[in-house]
């Protein structure tokens, strides 16, 4: 297979996706791209497509049609252990820590699926909540901690794309803001990010560009300068 027409610096294009769960069909042909190092929202109302959009890139959804390309790869026919090996580290919404082990032990599990996964003290120093409670169990951590540590699991096993589905949702502003400080640090590291968000403001000033999704389609593209004139356009679709 050829890489020559592949850009150097796009980590995903995704061209003409449809998904499906049984009958119902959920994405109506998804085009975008992310460059590697970008952080790009997915917008939208509940139901918009959103987290089905990373389920997708992940081979996670029922069916699906279309083109995925992560670093010049085809993975349409790819299955979602292939895909975490090509980088891609996925932290859904239920967050997927194991309850029953402590923070360390959460930490010291993951696989390791490719080279360069953040050592312990890198992940401690950028959560040091986690630190000092290294030696919980997973039940008892608060919902930002189990979300921090979600994050930190996924960056121990060398990912370089993260999606990440709504890890805002439910936190209190002083964990959302720590968490807004963590994305600017991994994007400062070259870490390419796609966020599905429900919460605009914690969003805006961290993105290069965002895509608004309604009905399971891309209907806008927006980048970061044209926020301010497009904003009641925006308004509109998020249900502001």
């Amino acid at each position: 297979m050829t890489q020559a027409h592949s850009k150097d610096y796009e980590q995903l294009r995704i061209s003409g996706l449809h998904a499906f769960y049984g009958e119902s069909h959920i994405l109506h042909g998804i085009d975008l791209e992310v460059q590697r190092g970008e952080l790009v929202t997915l917008l939208g109302r509940n139901g918009a497509g959103r987290s089905t959009t990373l389920k997708a890139i992940m081979n996670m959804v029922g069916r699906r049609t279309g083109s995925i390309m992560i670093n010049g790869e085809e993975t349409m026919t790819c299955a979602p252990h292939h895909i975490a090996r090509l980088g891609v580290g996925y932290c859904p919404e239920h967050r997927g820590i194991f309850s029953g082990l402590n923070v360390m032990e959460n930490l010291t599990l993951p696989p390791v699926v490719r080279s360069g996964g953040m050592g312990l003290e890198e992940i401690f120093s950028m959560f040091p909540n986690l630190y000092e409670r290294r030696t919980s169990p997973g039940t008892k951590l608060s919902g930002g901690e189990q979300q921090m540590l979600a994050m930190a699991r996924i960056l121990r096993t060398g990912a370089n794309m993260l999606l990440l589905d709504e890890i805002t949702e439910g936190l209190a502003p002083v964990i959302v803001e720590k968490l807004g400080e963590v994305l600017v640090k991994l994007k400062e590291k070259g870490l390419t990010i796609v966020l599905v968000e429900q919460n605009f403001h914690f969003a805006a000033p961290l993105a290069d560009r965002h895509y608004v999704m309604e009905h399971g389609q891309i209907v806008e593209e927006i980048s970061a300068d044209e926020l301010e004139a497009k904003q009641s356009m925006l308004d509109k679709y998020l249900g502001v």
